[in-house]
């Protein structure tokens, strides 16, 4: 009971100092090497017997046994990782793929021995930041390995392509003839069939320095990348890099089942903060605020004492799809509520005055360039509609 409790502590204070490397935005390579260490504490400290049990199952359709296509899932998670990142319009992208069983297939024909295996993974996965003769001298000076080993290592990983690559790399007399190597080029052989049918080929690169530092990756990997284009001639472009992630993790599940039973899995995540700083980056470029509400419209008042009109304006708008609103003040002042507009991004007003009353009409105006102009209540709707008829966009 002792030795549980001791074990359970570490994994609080590992999980404590997990949290507290994302607080301080410790680099991904750091935060990888520290959650690594979390899920092995996890594993070591398996299941309590006290609690109800937990039983891992598979779809009943997807049969371990070897019937399954090994690569829909895989090329189903890439289109939906490029339908998110199209949507988000932040600009062009790429999808870098590689496997693992090909980089260790890799490794072990260039002669790095087992034991090195995942460090110097980690330098080669610095590809996409330095250039190859750093990553050399880390391997070499840092990491112990042979000048010669990391030669043919940077013979491989210096190249990248398509389908076309995968086919080379199944003829190249060494690689082929590693039986890891031979499998993951296997599946990426079909996986890009599949990308084909999908539509996405194009925005899928087979990228050999692709590594991914987590021991607990076992196939396929994948992670894209934001291109680096100006955003305004003569600008320089924008810092960008990897926006999501994933692959496939076949061994992760089991190490929390008793009886380490084998349970494929494959998964993406989208790099939520740093789509948010790139979007603010660019908007910070071309000189526009971010608009922090979908707000069509601010319903506003001239004038005390209107807030019923104000109610009765903004139901109005509501039943027609109108996104509007108004402050909840009952005689807020008109500088007030058009410095809210400004500040929110909301790019119209809708003015009610003693007057606009008295003459059936609403004033309209445009927070961005502060013109006004009269509109009968009746066809307001449909000049809202008009005016905010092209989607604001982010990109």
């Amino acid at each position: 009971m002792a030795e549980r409790a001791a074990q359970e502590e570490l994994v609080r204070l590992q999980g404590e100092r997990v949290r507290g490397l994302k607080q301080q935005k410790a680099s991904a390579e750091q935060i990888e090497e520290e959650v690594a260490k979390l899920l092995k504490l996890k594993a070591q400290l398996g299941p309590d017997e006290g609690k109800q049990k937990f039983v891992l199952k598979t779809p009943k359709d997807f049969d371990i046994a070897g019937q399954f296509d090994p690569m829909i899932p895989d090329a189903e998670c890439l289109k939906i990782m490029c339908e998110i990142l199209s949507s988000l319009q932040i600009g062009d992208f790429l999808v870098k793929v590689n496997d693992r069983r090909i980089l260790d297939g890799m490794f072990a024909i260039c002669g790095v021995p087992d034991s090195k295996f995942r460090t110097i993974c980690s330098s080669v996965d610095k590809l996409d930041k330095v250039s190859w003769e750093e990553v050399k001298n880390e391997m070499v000076g840092e990491k112990g390995l042979a000048p010669e080993v990391a030669d043919r290592i940077g013979d491989y990983v210096q190249q990248h392509g398509g389908v076309s690559l995968v086919e080379q790399l199944l003829q190249d007399p060494e690689l082929s003839q590693n039986k890891q190597a031979l499998e993951g080029l296997g599946d990426l052989k079909l996986l890009f069939e599949y990308l084909t049918l999908f539509g996405i080929a194009d925005k899928i690169s087979f990228d050999l320095s692709l590594a991914r530092g987590l021991d607990y990756y076992t196939g396929v990997i994948y992670e894209a990348v934001l291109l680096q284009t100006p955003v305004r001639a003569g600008e320089e472009p924008l810092g960008v890099g990897s926006v999501a992630a994933g692959g496939r993790y076949d061994g992760l599940v089991g190490m929390f089942d008793p009886k380490g039973r084998k349970v494929p899995c494959v998964g993406l995540s989208i790099g939520v903060e740093r789509i948010f700083s790139i979007v603010e980056q660019r908007l910070e470029a071309l000189e526009e605020k971010v608009r922090t509400t979908e707000t069509q419209v601010l319903v506003a008042s001239a004038q005390k004492k209107l807030l019923e009109e104000r109610l009765r304006l903004v139901s109005e708008l509501w039943d027609a799809g109108i996104k509007a609103e108004l402050l909840y003040k009952k005689n807020p002042k008109l500088l007030n509520q058009l410095q809210y507009c400004e500040e929110a991004g909301i790019p119209l007003v809708a003015i009610i005055g003693e007057q606009e009353l008295k003459d059936g009409v609403i004033k309209l105006r445009s927070v961005a360039s502060r013109d006004e102009v009269d509109v009968r209540r009746e066809d307001l709707v449909e000049e809202i509609k008009r005016r905010t008829s092209q989607p604001f966009c982010i990109c």
